[in-house]
This record gives C-alpha cells, sequence and structure tokens, in this order.
C-alpha cells in the first residue's frame, strides 16, 4: 500500500507551535486537533487569515490540511498555523515564496511577553510614587 503523498511545515507564534500537512489529491478540507477547521478556530478572523493564503497562490479546494497545533492561545495558535501553511506551499511549489513573503506569511513574528523586572508590578509598570 503506498503512502499518501504530503508537505510538510512547521510554524510558530509567541508559546504555539503548529505542523501542517498539506495532502496531495484532496478537496480542501482542513482539519485542525481532530476537528474542522471552523470547528476549531471560532473566531472568523483567525480562520479568514488561514484561506488568504491559499486564495494568494490559487490552490484552494486542491489539498487537504491535516493541523496539530499546541501551546498558546487561540489567536497565537491561528498564526503559528499561518506560518507552517506557507512553509508547506513553499514546499510545494517554491514559485509561491515571493507571494507569501510579499504577505508576510514566512517571517516569523518575534514579539512576546516582555519579562517581569524587580521592584515592579509587570515589565515595566512601576508602584504609584508617594510624597508622604
Amino acid at each position: 500500500m503506498a503512502e499518501q503523498q504530503y508537505y510538510e511545515g512547521i510554524g510558530r507564534r509567541k508559546t504555539s507551535t503548529a505542523r501542517v500537512r498539506l495532502h496531495v489529491g484532496g478537496t480542501g478540507d482542513m482539519t485542525v486537533n481532530n476537528k474542522t477547521g471552523q470547528e476549531y478556530f471560532t473566531r472568523e478572523q483567525d480562520f479568514r487569515r488561514l484561506g488568504e493564503l491559499l486564495t494568494a497562490t490559487g490552490t484552494e479546494g486542491r489539498y487537504n490540511i491535516t493541523v496539530h497545533v499546541e501551546g498558546g492561545g487561540v489567536t497565537g495558535q491561528a498564526d503559528a498555523v499561518r506560518m507552517g501553511l506557507a512553509r508547506a506551499l513553499v514546499k510545494l511549489d517554491p514559485t509561491f515564496r515571493e507571494v507569501l513573503r510579499r504577505g508576510g506569511a514566512l517571517t516569523r513574528d518575534a514579539r512576546a511577553k516582555e519579562r517581569k523586572k524587580p521592584g515592579l508590578k509587570r515589565a515595566r509598570k512601576a508602584p504609584q510614587y508617594t510624597k508622604r
């Protein structure tokens, strides 16, 4: 029995990590952690951002997408999936690199929560100054 061919990409954002697989010869179904894409990403904007990549590359409905994502919050996970999907699309067809790069999908967003400093309430918030 021949294995089904797929292209894999790893995406990260904050503390989220996503492993995305594009299965050749699919119907456009997306499965995220054994749920449908719309069921997992309930916020419309999170799910829509994933579809933008497929629209930009003209690959809508051609591949089944399976995703395993963990860590972080929902939007961080959505951005990790987006990056993993972009990397998988580049492995599929290297000519997509320029389009995806222009859309910012291949660049790792390095923003993360800043650590708390001693003597402060949060990373930068200081206790209120009292004169007396």
